[in-house]
């Protein structure tokens, strides 16, 4: 049975990963790290088949463990998982040598389902959102936004929570958090942060963004 390393600062995401390969029965979870320098020492012990690595540790980044273990263990499968999902960090990924790049926001199918193509095909790069991110890379022309996700836009831009702008567009905190992300993805953001910047720089907001409130 393939063996998982999971890696991941926060016990409770190591809890849910470790219960989703439990529930799949086809891969067996042999350790757990918090840190980069107790990921690369477990993965050295352990020797896993397939490391779960989140990008933010609290010494160092999940890409750093990705570069290291794709140089010492060339046919080993390393998922990239992060809350942060845009278009720099799966770039990112691809570069470290990771074989899968998953959003943290994903289903658990999700996540085994890269578990079982990085065990696969560790050095063949897979993540949902490739296509695009490509063509956004290849052609960064400035996205069409929507006359609501221009409005999203500007009242992220203005610091606004998702619970404010929800009850300023008069809808649920469910469908103004659906006009955000769409609005992520067009942006090639992760977070709003990127997501600001980069529409400042194509030229979609005409002043700084405020402090949130």
């Amino acid at each position: 049975m393939p063996t998982v390393l999971l890696v991941d600062d926060h016990d409770l995401i190591r809890q849910g990963l470790r219960r989703a390969f439990e529930l799949d029965g086809n891969f067996e979870v042999v350790g757990e790290a918090g840190t980069v320098a107790g990921a690369l020492e477990a993965a050295a012990t352990l020797r896993p088949d397939v490391v779960v690595t989140d990008i933010r540790l609290p010494d160092g980044s999940g890409l750093d463990v990705t570069r290291q273990l794709r140089a010492e263990q060339p046919t080993l499968g390393i998922i990239v998982l992060t809350m942060y999902a845009g278009d720099e960090q799966l770039f990112g990924a691809l570069e470290a040598g990771a074989s899968a790049f998953v959003p943290k926001d994903s289903a658990a199918e999700n996540v085994i389902a890269a578990a079982r193509h990085a065990y696969a095909s560790p050095n063949a790069f897979s993540a949902g959102d490739l296509a695009d991110a490509v063509r956004r890379r290849i052609s960064p022309g400035r996205p069409k936004l929507s006359p609501r996700e221009a409005e999203v836009l500007t009242l992220l831009a203005d610091g606004m929570s998702v619970a404010a702008i929800a009850k300023k567009l008069y809808v649920s905190e469910s469908t103004a958090k659906t006009h955000i992300s769409k609005l992520y993805e067009k942006l090639g953001a992760g977070n709003r942060a990127q997501a600001l910047m980069t529409a400042l720089r194509l030229g979609l907001l005409q002043t700084g963004p405020a402090p949130p409130q």
